[in-house]
């Protein structure tokens, strides 16, 4: 008999709360590597409050992680990220050939969204203060989200190097 709980859909509506937030940051890792998602968008201000350092958060995006697929990071800055969540680091260092990172250009003036971004499901986490939002897999809020995200990409520069070269 399959494991219902891991065959359940992603929810979908609106969430209220950080434990909210993290619980479906957790189940979105989960069902990546469960259903193998090719592409996920990761965006936030400086991801301080996402359970990327977790364990259970590691193995699941180490399980996510082949070929064909892509990680797309952007954030207002990646300094928090380096210094709260060395697993994460650590995993990015491995598996930089399939992610991309990007941070928002100092003069930017665009809010940077808290959200995941997938092509068949999102969170947004529209105060991210609060820890409120929306999550589900509404085409046209997926397309604004998408749309936000990339107007935020494009006027970016490139961050967060899996290495530091120096000569």
């Amino acid at each position: 008999m399959p494991d219902e709980a891991a065959a359940s859909p992603l929810p979908e509506g609106r969430f209220d709360g950080r434990e909210a937030f993290d619980a479906l940051l957790r189940n979105a890792f989960a069902a990546a590597a469960r259903e193998g998602w090719k592409e996920m968008v990761f965006s936030d201000l400086d991801f301080a409050d996402w359970p990327l350092g977790e364990r259970a958060t590691i193995e699941a995006l180490q399980a996510w992680a082949a070929s064909g697929r892509r990680l797309m990071l952007f954030a207002q800055r990646y300094d928090v990220l380096e210094r709260g969540h060395a697993r994460f680091v650590a995993w990015r260092r491995m598996w930089d050939h399939i992610i991309e990172c990007r941070a928002a250009g100092k003069a930017s003036g665009t809010e940077v969204p808290s959200a995941i971004w997938t092509p068949s499901w999102f969170v947004h986490r529209i105060d991210p203060e609060r820890s409120r939002g929306v999550s589900g897999t509404e085409a046209r809020a997926r397309r604004e989200l998408r749309e936000a995200i990339e107007e935020c990409w494009r006027n970016g520069r490139p961050a967060f190097p899996a290495s530091t070269l120096g000569l």
